[in-house]
């Protein structure tokens, strides 16, 4: 009797097609089973940090600009969206509306900033500080699933308002 017949079958019996996908089945499952490599991401194995973040926000449209100081520091909380993903809430440490000013040559050839004495009463400049927990990762802070870092667009959304900023400072 011969080891290979005709057929491609080893000893009659067995299919030299089916004996090689059947090794190649094994080896996945030893491969998956014995060796899984490492269980879980970076970001479950680190622990939770507070972290305070700034945000700018730059001409914002609103009718009443103190309204939404006041609503702010009232509720301190809000949701912040993160690349277009959500993360939760997160605490309004602090809220600063920055002053509207133009720079104005000088005759001497100098340069001064000066109060914008246009009437544009319908549009706000805002500091914001918030601050939450994230983890800790080798490549910076994350929220959620997000890296949190210098010039990272953010979107606050709350009951009355959903705005874009961006992010200018991060202290962990």
């Amino acid at each position: 009797m011969a080891i290979l017949d005709s057929k491609g079958r080893l000893f009659g019996k067995v299919s030299i097609l089916d004996l090689g996908a059947a090794l190649v089945i094994l080896i996945v499952v030893v491969g998956i089973f014995f060796f899984p490599g490492t269980s879980g991401s970076v970001a479950q194995l680190s622990e939770k940090k507070p972290i305070e973040v700034d945000v700018l926000v730059r001409g914002l449209s609103v009718r009443d600009p103190e309204g939404l100081m006041n609503q702010f520091n009232q509720q301190k909380k809000t949701n912040i969206i993160i690349r277009k993903e959500p993360y939760g809430q997160v605490d309004i440490k602090s809220v600063k509306e920055l002053p509207r000013t133009i720079l104005v040559p000088q005759p001497n050839g100098t340069v001064k900033e000066l109060p914008d004495p246009r009437s544009n009463s319908f549009s706000t400049d805002m500091l914001m500080t918030l601050g939450g927990q994230a983890t800790l990762t080798k490549d910076g802070p994350v929220l959620g699933n997000s890296k949190i870092k210098i010039g990272t667009p953010v979107e606050l959304e709350g009951m009355d308002y959903n705005f874009n900023a961006s992010v200018i400072d991060v202290r962990i």
